[in-house]
This record gives structure tokens, C-alpha cells and sequence, in this order.
């Protein structure tokens, strides 16, 4: 009973929000102080875009700085970069330079990976 307690007095504010109407809830975007030319969703946009975009370059970086495709997995990165693709096309759909031009760095870092990858790989195995 304690359980049941729990579960509906945590999900009673998100029925009370639900019956009250998401409109105040909203946030209204503006225009940026610093650069009115965008928004400030948008400045928000760039700055988690660069974060989520680089977050792969460290991999990247270890794997050219030690010549070795030891501890890189290129599935994952392939999948990775037909998502950001998705998101490239997502962001076309929704009119959002921050979506559009952050994935398609992110893009060319995963080639870039995906590419020394191979590269090295292949060196080992001849070495092999």
C-alpha cells in the first residue's frame, strides 16, 4: 500500500499539469541580447551542439595520437553518424541552423573516425 502511496502522490503533479494545460509551460522564445540576429533557443542550440558534437573527438585524437585502432568500435560510430544524419534532415524539417550545422560537423568528425579506423586496421593487420 505504502508503494501505491508513493507512485500516485509522485505522478499526481504530472495529472495536475496535464489537466491544468501545457501553455503556460511553454517557454517564449526572444531574441538574443548579444546576437539579435538569432534566437535565444538558438544560442542555447549552439552551445549543447558544440558539447554533444566534440564529445567524440577525444576517441578520435587517442586513436591518431597512438596509430592504432585498439578500443575503437566502428559500428557504433557508423551508427551514430546515420542518426546525425537523421538529425541534419530533422533539422532542415524544423528550420534550425544550431540542429543542422552541429550534426554535420559531427558528421564529418565520425567519418574522420570511422576513416583512421580503417586505416589503422589495416596496418595491423599487414603487420600481423
Amino acid at each position: 500500500m505504502e508503494r501505491f502511496n508513493r507512485a500516485l502522490f509522485s505522478a499526481l503533479p504530472l495529472a495536475l499539469v496535464a489537466l491544468t494545460g501545457c501553455e503556460q509551460l511553454v517557454p517564449h522564445d526572444a531574441k538574443s541580447l548579444l546576437l539579435p540576429e538569432f534566437q535565444r533557443s538558438e544560442i542555447v542550440g549552439v552551445v549543447a551542439g558544440f558539447g554533444t558534437t566534440f564529445a567524440a573527438l577525444p576517441d578520435l585524437v587517442a586513436m591518431l595520437r597512438r596509430k592504432s585502432s585498439a578500443g575503437m568500435n566502428p559500428r557504433m560510430t557508423a551508427i551514430m553518424g546515420v542518426f546525425q544524419i537523421l538529425w541534419i534532415y530533422y533539422g532542415l524539417l524544423i528550420v534550425s541552423r544550431p540542429v543542422v550545422i552541429w550534426n554535420v560537423i559531427a558528421v564529418l568528425v565520425n567519418a574522420l573516425s570511422v576513416a583512421a579506423y580503417f586505416r589503422f586496421a589495416r596496418r595491423e593487420r599487414r603487420r600481423s
